[in-house]
């Protein structure tokens, strides 16, 4: 028998071309793919309402509070817990009832408020878990704990750790798109700050994309007057062949993460046009998202352009959602939330089902804390406001890998203290990242001497909510 063959140099380069041309045909063959077991989703969608909507108000159903109307909260339930600054000089804490009907939907019989009736008919689709808490109480540190793991900032967001770990499937986009759409009527929207999709200190090629309404959806993406494609890539062939020099001199990871930078800007010169004009989506599709779809950078309008990410390969599709903070005229304040959220969700939900989507894909709504049972400030029956809550909270997963038309977790009468099966952020994204196929605990970062994670040193998965 005749030797095997070795891998010549010339045999090498022409394998090294059919890796390249393989990679042209189909760039997921080069995605990181380093899961630790078959994953049940390839991408998560992650509708955050940043300013914690009102768990009372929309899925944590308490019929038994009606008769309670304008009771002091007792004492027992309280249980002396920390208060913010805005309620604690407050002389009492009368209770306040949702004003909004609750209603059970599908085969599963979920309540879910009047104020969702289009996700209320894929109430059979949704997971929802009514026992999520944290330690935060403030937006800020609420905010960048659901997304960082941490209160204070400085660590990578989620979708940095999940481009981390996974790559890209789509070579022209980023793993990591972050959207941001403000509310319709007047409300109390707090800031987000660009740490909420930062990679920390991971290289800086992980971090999320911002895409925004205006003539550019990425700032700067479009060549200066003047300047050709031609040029512009001629121009960073020489940029590239000097940082290359210093990237031999230093071995400085950034170096090579800014030249990928730049190769994945020119790349999306070409694909995020294309990607950002909905002009070419049908009327039907308009009509179904509602009429703020047609107004670029609407949280509607974002729906439609998570799809479109979701469709060619993007990893990590954030959308937030402001104007969740309601301390005061909260009926009439969540009422206007709803309308420009309700539609929109549930028209992706049914966009990613039947397209086939909604089977490796992770959708996941939810805000960074809930509200309070009792009224801040005054109240009267058809008006009050609440303060922020972070001992409970609602929120919901649908699609890869979670339970359909299931509820986890319970709260006592008031909606104030968990009484059965606790999920803390860090669970959630423990789970979430489990059903991408990673192990939180083996999807870790050296810094500074330390290994990081997105949970810390904490963590469970929540296995009561898997399919």
């Amino acid at each position: 028998m005749p030797p095997a063959p070795s891998l010549a140099p010339h045999s090498r380069r022409n394998w090294l071309k059919t890796l390249a041309f393989a990679s042209l045909a189909d760039p997921r063959l080069f995605a990181s793919n380093v899961t630790h077991f078959a994953p049940k989703a390839r991408r998560i969608i992650y509708l955050t309402q940043a300013g914690a909507p009102s768990q009372l108000d929309l899925f944590d159903y308490k019929p038994g509070l009606a008769s309670q109307f304008d009771k002091d909260l007792p004492d027992s339930v309280r249980n002396g817990q920390r208060l913010t600054g805005m309620t604690a000089g407050q002389k009492r804490f009368p209770i306040a009832p949702s004003v909004f009907k609750f209603q059970q939907h599908g085969q599963s019989g979920l309540w879910l408020s009047e104020l969702l009736p289009h996700t209320s008919k894929f109430a059979d689709e949704l997971c929802v878990i009514r026992s999520m808490h944290t330690e935060a109480i403030n937006h800020d540190p609420a905010m960048t704990l659901l997304q960082t793991g941490h209160q204070i900032g400085g660590r990578p967001s989620f979708g940095s750790w999940v481009s981390y770990g996974l790559g890209s499937e789509n070579a022209d986009l980023p793993a990591f798109v972050a959207l941001i759409s403000r509310p319709s009527g007047p409300t109390n929207a707090q800031p987000l700050h660009e740490r909420m999709w930062g990679s920390g200190f991971l290289p800086s090629k992980f971090q999320g994309v911002r895409m925004s309404s205006g003539k550019d959806p990425v700032l700067f993406l479009s060549n200066p007057p003047g300047i050709t494609s031609e040029r512009r890539r001629a121009m960073l062939d020489d940029v590239a062949a000097l940082n290359r020099l210093k990237l031999d001199d230093f071995h400085d990871p950034e170096t090579q993460a800014r030249m990928d930078q730049y190769e994945m800007a020119f790349r999306m010169q070409a694909a995020v046009p294309e990607l950002a004009d909905l002009s070419k989506e049908p009327a039907h599709i308009y009509e179904r998202y509602g009429p703020e779809s047609k107004k670029p950078g609407t949280y509607a309008a974002n729906c439609i352009l998570a799809r479109r990410l979701a469709e060619r390969g993007v990893r990590f599709i954030q959308l937030y959602h402001r104007g969740w903070d309601q301390h005061n005229n909260l009926p009439s304040g969540i009422k206007s939330q709803c309308h420009d959220t309700d539609q929109p969700t549930a028209s992706l939900l049914g966009e990613l089902k039947e397209r086939g989507l909604l089977d490796d894909t992770l959708v996941i709504w939810g805000g960074e804390f809930g509200r309070t049972v009792y009224s801040q400030g005054v109240l009267t029956r058809d008006n009050h406001g609440r303060d922020h809550h972070p001992r409970c909270y609602s929120l919901w997963m649908a699609g890869a890998g979670v339970k359909k038309g299931h509820v986890h977790g319970e709260t006592d009468d008031f909606s104030y203290n968990i009484v059965k099966d606790p999920v803390h952020i860090h669970d959630l994204n423990a789970t979430a990242l489990h059903l991408l196929g990673l192990e939180h605990t083996r999807l870790t970062y050296r810094f500074q001497g330390r290994d990081y994670r997105l949970t810390d040193i904490h963590g469970e998965l929540v296995k009561q909510v898997l399919a």
